[in-house]
């Protein structure tokens, strides 16, 4: 887990804009501990909502749409992963 601090230091961000972007839910980082913890997954999400921003000029309302898209993309993903799972798991040595 990454602590507030480095996170802000590594995603080249200032408290202020990591305040915003949690609000806006486009960062939800861990409240396990009293202070809130990041993961790398947080990490490369922050860059990617950079770049967006500032590099490419998405604005807020395009952020929580494309957001929104990544974050069903990657549900999905993990459903079809434990699907597969699923059905590697039920079937048994064909005996030929």
């Amino acid at each position: 887990m990454i602590d507030e601090r480095e996170f802000l230091e590594r995603a080249h961000l200032d408290r202020g804009t990591l305040e915003i972007w949690i609000r806006s839910e486009w960062l939800v980082p861990s409240r396990a501990a009293p202070q809130p913890a990041f993961t790398e997954m947080d990490l490369a999400r922050a860059n990617l909502i950079r770049d967006l921003k500032h590099k490419m000029g998405v604005n807020d309302e395009g952020l929580d749409v494309i957001l929104h898209l990544l974050d069903q993309m990657h549900g999905l993903r993990r459903a079809l992963a434990d699907a597969l799972a699923s059905l590697h798991e039920g079937k048994t040595p064909s005996s030929g």
